[in-house]
């Protein structure tokens, strides 16, 4: 029975790279693609919670992440005009050692995980990705849309939301689907009192801020946008600020603050969910590919690097792949539905103007399961 020798992974997002570095830890050769040519990465901050961090700590990476970042312990639950409503302590998952959260700019956090994933010895190759895959019980032959080829032990796909490897493999009719609901982010410097994640419930949005760094945060906002309509590039900071209007407090005073549209990311929420299981023989989905959620949690890039922790700890075992992907997803499949459809459901609530406390123990419940070893 041979151990599992030689991955590619398709992909080099957070699940990709953190995956690339766990089985790296392991001896495991590793091949990376990543179909941009310019390894850039779109988006403002993310909230790493503790789980990740203590993901992370598995991985061999969280000393690099909390220089690259923020630590902060707490999660703050407000109303629109910026009172208090709840504070909600972080668990130190990864040991008293480790603070209970991070905010780190997603350009800081690409960097950590890219340059340790090449330190390590993986292989990275941009501009390409998989253009046929063919399995056989012993490996995957893989075709390159460079016109390369390469053989594995085993294929991963951790290319996101749109994964090509996911339509090749499971079907093209697993699409992704529009929740009705959008998030709008922009940067603002950090001023002292912002030492914690700030999370504000409004009527018709819930907006906060996350720190990122000594001097800097961001401010998100969820808004309905029923059909999904296109927003036009130059209005952007002008639709922010008015779907702000109902917020008070610091809120309401960095409103007046974004006037520039280039400063402002807007994405519309899409998600999926997989059926189980996640694999089909020598491939295997992880990350946005199998399980891409809206942000309400702040968990999506924390389900992908938990991801990257189990499949690096199995496939590092001398074990028949389909055993070791069978253990993969008896843990990982209800925990990640749990957050999805949580997810989910607090974007509904939002909709629907349900009451703060049902969104408030929700959020109370997904400390409590992801605080739980995976």
């Amino acid at each position: 029975m041979a151990r599992v020798n030689k991955v590619l992974i398709v992909g080099g997002g957070i699940g990709g790279l953190s995956l690339a570095s766990g089985l790296r830890n392991r001896g495991i050769e590793v091949e990376l693609v990543e179909v941009k040519k310019e390894w850039t990465v779109y988006g403002v901050g993310i909230i790493q919670q503790c789980n990740v961090i203590r993901a992370m700590a598995q991985l061999g990476l969280v000393d690099r992440i909390l220089e690259a970042g923020f630590a902060y312990e707490n999660m703050g639950l407000y109303t629109a005009a910026g009172e208090l409503l709840r504070m909600l302590p972080g668990a130190r998952a990864a040991g008293p050692e480790y603070p209970a959260n991070l905010g780190i700019s997603r350009l800081a956090l690409h960097q950590v995980l890219s340059t340790t994933a090449v330190e390590k010895g993986t292989t990275i190759r941009l501009g390409l990705t998989v253009e046929h895959l063919e399995q056989d019980p012993d490996g995957v032959e893989v075709l390159f849309t460079d016109g390369t080829r390469g053989r594995y032990d085993l294929v991963v796909g951790a290319d996101g939301l749109y994964s090509k490897v996911r339509s090749m493999v499971f079907g093209k009719e697993l699409k992704p689907r529009f929740t009705g609901q959008s998030v709008f982010r922009h940067n603002f410097p950090r001023p002292p009192e912002v030492d914690h994640l700030v999370v504000c419930y409004g009527k018709n949005h819930n907006a906060g801020l996350c720190p990122l760094s000594k001097d800097l945060m961001y401010m998100f906002l969820t808004s309905s946008e029923p059909g999904n309509p296109r927003m036009p590039e130059d209005q952007l900071a002008e639709l922010m600020r008015e779907r702000l209007m109902e917020f008070g407090g610091l809120l309401g005073r960095l409103r007046e603050q974004i006037t520039d549209p280039k400063q402002v990311v807007y994405k519309p929420m899409e998600v999926i969910f997989v059926p189980e299981p996640w694999y089909r023989g020598r491939v295997v989905l992880m990350g946005d590919a199998a399980h891409a959620m809206t942000p309400h949690l702040s968990q999506g890039a924390g389900m992908a690097v938990e991801d990257a922790v189990v499949l690096s700890e199995l496939l590092a075992e001398v074990a028949p792949v389909e055993a070791l992907l069978s253990r993969f997803m008896q843990r990982r499949y209800e925990r990640c539905k749990f957050i999805v459809e949580s997810s989910i459901q607090i974007g509904d609530w939002e909709m629907q103007g349900a009451p703060q406390t049902d969104r408030s123990a929700l959020v109370k419940k997904m400390m409590e399961v992801t605080a739980q070893p995976i």
